[in-house]
């Protein structure tokens, strides 16, 4: 699939994701946010989809994965590509993705800083603000009956 942002996004199992998609994990969760390595890989990668955003030139600049309940996480997009519609695109092809698997919804636990990007696209908070690795978050949710579409 390609998006307006003129990036390519895949949605493969782990072993065609981890290699890909780990240096941005890392850069992102580990050096950028502070996550502590040992919890950025976890039991769940091998049981997720993962969508793989590459550039022109192939390389990752952004990805997510799927849990088989539909929880969406592990979103990252690299600094540079922030801004430019590829969080967006992620967020949808993993969406359309619990929606061809036949999930009723999806959730999320969304960084507090981040909650307008996805209110812009469908979901809505619910719980109190909770702490993961360090970091404030949010549960929000959508249903995957929505159309494809929102602000990136």
């Amino acid at each position: 699939m390609t998006t307006a942002a003129g990036i390519g996004i895949e949605i493969v199992d782990w072993t065609a994701a981890q290699q890909r998609v780990m240096p941005l994990r890392m850069q992102v969760f580990v050096v950028e946010q502070g996550v502590p390595p040992e919890i950025e890989l976890d039991e769940f990668d091998p049981l997720s989809r993962h969508a793989v955003a590459t550039d022109v030139r192939g390389e990752v600049v952004g990805t997510g994965r799927l849990l088989p309940d539909g929880h969406i996480g592990r979103m990252a997009v690299a600094s540079a590509w922030r801004g430019r519609g590829v969080g967006g695109s992620v967020l949808e092809a993993l969406a359309a993705e619990a929606a061809r698997r036949g999930l009723p919804q999806v959730m999320l636990n969304a960084q507090v800083q981040a909650l307008a990007f996805y209110r812009r696209h469908g979901f809505v908070e619910e719980g109190e603000v909770f702490m993961e690795a360090g970091i404030p978050h949010r549960t929000m949710r959508r249903s995957c009956e929505r159309p494809a579409g929102g602000d990136a």
